[in-house]
């Protein structure tokens, strides 16, 4: 019996750009069982409700297997690799090279460890108010 969608569910265009790059099963363990596609699924579910892991709804596969392939995406690179090949798809739709040919920085926008000289070392004077409170 089919589940009703919900509106975080990938349509199956969005799937087809996707699925490739889902790591497949190790081998040499046990038959992956779970529905791929509904594991993305409930990743996406709970990434746009920001419920949490427990409150997945049980359409969805257990909270505890979907959370399990969230983190293996996370750490073994499989988050980058669909971003980065999303962003290209865009990029060449609009007409444009995969790769920026030029950045912009800004001092807004980077942080440097330099100081200022002596004036950023030294510790804030009292007002003179408090200081005549105080003395």
């Amino acid at each position: 019996m089919a589940r009703i969608a919900y509106p975080s569910d990938l349509t199956d265009a969005q799937w087809r750009l996707i699925v490739k790059r889902i790591p497949p099963a190790k081998p040499g363990g046990r038959y992956r069982s779970v529905n791929m596609r509904e594991v993305v699924n409930g990743i996406l579910y709970l990434v746009r409700t920001g419920c949490s892991w427990r409150q997945l709804p049980h359409d969805f596969p257990p909270w505890g297997t979907v959370h399990w392939y969230y983190r293996c995406f996370r750490i073994g690179g499989t988050w980058q690799k669909i971003h980065d090949a999303l962003r290209d798809k865009v990029r060449v739709s609009d007409g444009r090279k995969t790769s920026p040919s030029a950045a912009i920085v800004d001092s807004q926008s980077v942080k440097t460890t330099e100081k200022g000289g002596r004036m950023a070392m030294t510790r804030a004077r009292r007002s003179t108010v408090a200081s005549g409170i105080l003395s």
